[in-house]
């Protein structure tokens, strides 16, 4: 008799719960239609083409469509394993978001520091103004300010070069350079933009911490040590997790206008070789399962940092 009453308060409970729930969304139904744009949305174009995945594991032939198409299973992953070029491809995608990830990740962080830092508000606008503007500049306009900044023939990179007596260097047709043209150059067009969440989260630290570890004898240097730092520190993990979430997708479009033949070895990567063999060549099996081999190791690596973050630092996404 217990066990059965527990069993019906519980129900009752239950349903006193959803009750009060559909009650809530009647109150405010108008809120969750606004709802209904961003859901149908991301149905339609995010989860809708999911379906279109299982070409992946097929000969996909167009005049067949996807579901009278070969089955193959995993032949064309076993081929992008086994190709010549998987090492390449495989070792600038992850160089270059690993060096963007230890080199770029921290800067707007130090930016948002320097600006919480600066006494002057006038200034401190300034410099918000003048590291934001670089975030607007498209993509194609970007690639031709470097072309011409790096030009051999009459660059200001180049002609500053000749000036201490050394040979003018070709910056985008060299292999050499081109990752630290693109992280150089990411870094410094999108630092400013980066660095407005971390200075949101400065904004809320308690002041009175800062003037307790003031009153401590605590340096500017130990007060951002010991106070911004941990005030910012949930932030700066989640973004950690969602940075490396997309670890495997570099930024496609400026790669591929900044790529050429001779650059090819260190520019060549995962998102490139896919637009060029599959949108270009069309092999539309190969690619979708080398996008789906990129995206599970994303997966894979995001569980893992999150996991570990949870544990080590107590924040997380879940």
């Amino acid at each position: 008799m217990k066990i059965t009453a527990n069993t019906a308060g519980t129900a009752s409970r239950s349903k006193s719960r959803r009750s009060s729930l559909w009650k809530a969304v009647g109150s405010r139904y108008d809120l969750y239609l606004m709802l209904l744009v961003p859901i149908v949305w991301y149905l339609v174009f995010h989860y809708g083409p999911l379906y279109g995945l299982q070409i992946a594991f097929k000969n996909f032939n167009p005049a067949k469509g996807i579901a009278a198409s070969k089955w193959v299973g995993l032949d064309h992953f076993e081929r992008f394993v086994e190709s010549y070029y998987f090492w390449r491809l495989l070792w600038n995608t992850v160089s270059i978001n690993l060096f963007s990830l230890l080199i770029a990740f921290p800067v707007p962080i130090l930016l948002a520091l320097l600006i919480n830092e600066i006494r002057s508000k006038a200034f401190s606008k300034l410099v918000q103004n003048v590291t934001y503007i670089p975030h607007f500049i498209s993509v194609v306009v970007m690639v031709g300010m470097l072309m011409l900044f790096l030009s051999p023939r009459g660059g200001p990179v180049n002609a500053i070069l000749q000036a201490f007596g050394s040979e003018p260097i070709r910056f985008l047709d060299s292999a050499r350079w081109f990752k630290t043209i693109f992280i150089g150059s990411n870094i410094w067009q999108n630092m400013g933009w980066q660095s407005i969440i971390y200075i949101a989260a400065l904004s809320g630290v308690n002041p009175q911490l800062y003037e307790a570890a003031k009153m401590d004898g605590a340096s500017r240097l130990q007060r951002i040590w010991h106070v911004s730092i941990p005030g910012i520190l949930p932030v700066i993990v989640i973004l950690l997790i969602l940075d490396v979430g997309h670890f495997m997708n570099v930024g496609f479009e400026k790669i591929l206008l900044m790529q050429n033949n001779l650059n090819l070895e260190s520019s060549d990567v995962i998102s490139t070789f896919v637009y060029t063999t599959g949108i270009l060549k069309g092999e539309y099996s190969y690619t979708a399962a080398i996008g789906l081999f990129n995206s599970l190791v994303n997966l894979a690596l995001l569980v893992l940092v999150n996991r570990f973050a949870r544990k080590k630092a107590e924040t997380s996404l879940w």
